[in-house]
């Protein structure tokens, strides 16, 4: 089984670089997807309240006979409640629902610049949690380089991390800068693409050079850029794949092949923009 490298994030809390993502996981089905990538040896779960599947996520970690400690596992803010006493109302739902009595990561889910309650009241609610032990780290997620600026600015605590969309076709090195200049990990999420980097001729070169998968290069390349990564599958053998990225490296060059794929192409919402709330 491969070890996971840790980062140390800015409150000195480790987080392993590679994680198992349950986004769009149906949530009848999370509980066993769940339970196969502890299986498979993954100790970090990333889920959200957005997700509709947090529930899938505690029954598995009870039922996988791993401690709680063992996993680090994230959620993040739903965009319904960004006020301040809905926001802590809204942490302490998914702690209910997850069945635990702290997260080791709650994020910001998005920074909503549209509406009427300001991030700033909602990352100082989840301030007020860190301060209260029941969130070992806090971070944000689709901030760009404004927002994170403006919370250092106005706030106490610089988020742990920033989860952004990041894959070769965005690299999103602008905003990886600032999240590096401000002590802050990225965590990459749509990190192949939604598949679409996949057939890239470029990456299946690359691929067959090393006698890997296209995703297992791509995926590797997010871990030797230093990002979080957590892909998402429910296939036991993709799973499986998606772990072992730790016996292999690529080169200088094959690093740099790949960057050079980026044309600032978005798989999802673009966040200075998108203000929707369910």
């Amino acid at each position: 089984m491969s070890t996971v490298p840790t980062i140390a994030l800015n409150n000195g809390v480790s987080i392993p670089q590679l994680g198992f993502g349950v986004y769009q996981v149906p949530p009848e089905d999370t509980k066993g997807a769940t339970l196969t990538a502890l299986e498979v040896g993954y100790r970090h779960i990333d889920t959200a309240e957005m997700y509709g599947n947090e529930r899938g996520v505690g029954e598995a970690l009870r039922e996988s006979g791993l401690e709680r400690s063992e996993v680090f596992v994230t959620s993040k803010l739903n965009n319904g409640f960004h006020a301040h006493d809905d926001a802590i109302a809204a942490f302490d739902e998914s702690l209910e629902v997850l069945g635990f009595d702290h997260l080791d990561l709650f994020l910001i889910h998005w920074p909503l610049p549209g509406i009427d309650v300001d991030f700033v009241e909602t990352w100082q609610a989840l301030e007020e949690i860190y301060r209260s032990g029941r969130a070992k780290s806090i971070g944000v997620s689709n901030f760009q380089a404004n927002h994170l600026r403006r919370l250092v600015q106005e706030t106490e605590i610089v988020p742990a991390v920033n989860q952004i969309e990041v894959h070769p076709y965005l690299t999103n090195d602008d905003v990886r800068a600032v999240n590096t200049e401000l002590g802050i990990a990225t965590e990459a999420w749509s990190p192949i693409a939604q598949g679409l980097v996949l057939d890239d001729p470029v990456v299946t070169g690359i691929a067959k050079d090393h006698d890997r998968t296209p995703a297992q290069v791509v995926l590797r390349w997010h871990i030797q850029r230093g990002d979080i990564v957590f892909p998402k599958s429910v296939t036991r053998s993709r799973v499986e794949e998606n772990f072992e990225l730790f016996d292999f490296e690529l080169s200088t060059a094959d690093m740099g092949l790949i960057t050079a794929l980026n044309k600032d192409e978005r798989t999802g919402p673009n966040p200075d923009e998108f203000n929707w709330i369910p």
